[in-house]
């Protein structure tokens, strides 16, 4: 999931920074990342940025899943596998279907202030 260390753009930053945001044992869709980072209708670009996640970055990226509540699945790799794990780690818990309950599980934070938006 890390990339090799390279600049980050100020849209990777804005995506960073909402993520750095969700607590421990709590997720957060790439929609709603995506929206909280200031671009609305752009969940691909929090996947991507996420993707390029620096190399060494303490961000918790295995706290974003997709809107079905399931992690999404990387065409290299056993990245999902790892992602799950994490999840379960912090208390997450899947059903049979590999879907957890985002009534249960999403991070609702209080938008206003939450992230600059430029």
């Amino acid at each position: 999931m890390m990339a090799a260390n390279r600049p980050t753009s100020e849209r990777n930053a804005r995506i960073y920074a909402v993520v750095d945001l969700i607590p421990y044992g709590r997720v957060a869709t790439y929609g709603q990342v995506a929206a909280l980072a200031g671009m609305s209708g752009q969940a691909r670009q929090a996947g991507y940025a996420l993707h390029d996640l620096p190399t060494g970055s303490n961000t918790p990226w295995h706290r974003v899943i997709n809107a079905k509540g399931e992690v999404s699945p990387r065409s290299e790799g056993d990245w999902d596998d790892y992602q799950r794990h994490l999840l379960e780690t912090e208390g997450v818990v899947f059903g049979p279907k590999g879907r957890l309950d985002l009534g249960l599980y999403r991070w609702e934070p209080a938008v206003d202030g939450l992230v600059e938006r430029g």
